[in-house]
């Protein structure tokens, strides 16, 4: 033990309850300064955190024209834009459906 020798000055009655107590103040000292330092504490206790809007600019020349798209084929590639820009190729497949074993209803399991 490297500080056997600093109980002979303090007590640990004494030594250990201040210890603790230096612990304790500085954690909640540290953890104050934390959420009043960001800006996402206030918006998490509101329920708002990681909720996303998305929002389509339509060109003015095409706002009051409408518009019509086949049902995508099975197989087909489309791209998906994500909420943050980023885009991803999506394949569609059609969902499969299970018969049960004991004549139940068939069940159906989105891959």
């Amino acid at each position: 033990m490297n500080n056997a020798k600093m109980w002979l000055v303090v007590k640990p009655t004494v030594g250990i309850p201040l210890f603790l107590t230096g612990v304790a103040v500085s954690s909640f000292a540290v953890h104050v300064a934390v959420l009043s330092k960001t800006n996402w504490y206030s918006n998490y206790l509101v329920g708002t955190l990681g909720t996303y809007t998305a929002s389509v600019e339509v060109p003015a020349t095409t706002q009051n024209a409408s518009l019509t798209t086949p049902a995508p084929a099975v197989g087909q590639a489309v791209l998906v834009v994500l909420p943050d820009g980023s885009t991803a190729r999506a394949i569609l497949q059609p969902p499969v459906t299970l018969a049960a074993a004991d004549g139940r209803l068939p069940v159906q399991v989105d891959q």
